[in-house]
């Protein structure tokens, strides 16, 4: 039966054993790189990922771990920060008044449909390439128009014309049915939606420090994949993952605690 439900015992199994699966057969390529070429440096084995976390809590070959979570930590924290407060603004007013909607969502929808990536040397104009600016603005104007657009959706779908008519003939101005009423409505859809940015959001901040900093996830995993460190750089990508879904925890438990009766 279609969207028939399974035990959460089961489905835990299930999630287990789809990475002993993965895990299972990385190890039966590396095997295989080994046996043809004993110094592979490109699918390393367990003693070359030991001996890779050895060089990364010893600050060996340059690798400075704390100071690359400090860095790319600020720029995410405050690029994702600017880009939410920039959506929730445009994407609320763009919901609520028609006429600030047809005067705003054709140029977001027109930057919305550029990868912003593409617009680095735009951003080079406008921000300049020193400091955290350019990580900041990247992040920021690359998760705001999608965003915004969604907000604005969940704005004029998820409440009724029948509860504004309502709350202002309780005596609500326009600014307490937009405060009061819909922004309590569409606010689990405003964290939603956030974390599903969060993804393209570390995409963006990787593909700028990979470019242009000089220190953080994204410049060392340019540094070691040209030394072909693999063991460094499987390594950065997995706490990349973990950062990830932490963060995609956090909002998730942020979206239970303000909204409960969301669901889940």
């Amino acid at each position: 039966m279609i969207r028939r439900p399974i035990r959460q015992r089961s489905r835990i199994l299930l999630g287990i054993a789809s990475f002993v699966v993965l895990l299972a057969g990385y190890s039966w390529m590396s095997h295989r790189a080994h046996v043809e070429n004993p110094r592979n440096k490109t699918l390393p084995n367990f003693s070359q990922f030991v001996e890779g976390w050895g060089r990364i809590a010893s600050g060996e070959g340059g690798i400075d771990f704390w100071g690359d979570v400090r860095a790319s930590a600020s720029r995410l924290a405050v690029g994702v920060l600017a880009g939410v407060v920039i959506a929730f603004v445009l994407g609320l007013a763009m919901g609520c008044f028609p006429i600030l909607e047809a005067a705003l969502m054709p140029p977001i929808s027109f930057f919305a449909k550029i990868p912003p990536t593409a617009m680095l040397a735009v951003y080079f104009v406008f921000f300049g390439v020193i400091g955290i600016k350019i990580f900041v603005a990247l992040i920021a104007f690359g998760i705001f128009p999608a965003l915004a657009q969604s907000i604005t959706q969940a704005a004029q779908n998820d409440v009724d014309d029948h509860t504004l008519y309502k709350s202002y003939t309780l005596g609500a101005s326009n600014f307490e049915v937009v405060w009061e009423v819909v922004l309590r409505q569409i606010l689990p859809r405003i964290i939603e939606n956030a974390r599903l940015q969060i993804g393209p959001a570390m995409v963006f901040l990787i593909a700028a420090e990979f470019a242009l900093a000089d220190q953080g996830f994204g410049y060392t995993l340019r540094m070691q994949s040209r030394l072909q460190n693999m063991n460094i750089v499987y390594t950065y990508l997995a706490l990349l993952a973990l950062a990830g879904l932490t963060f995609d925890w956090l909002l998730r438990l942020l979206r239970r605690q303000v909204s409960p009766w969301f669901g889940d």
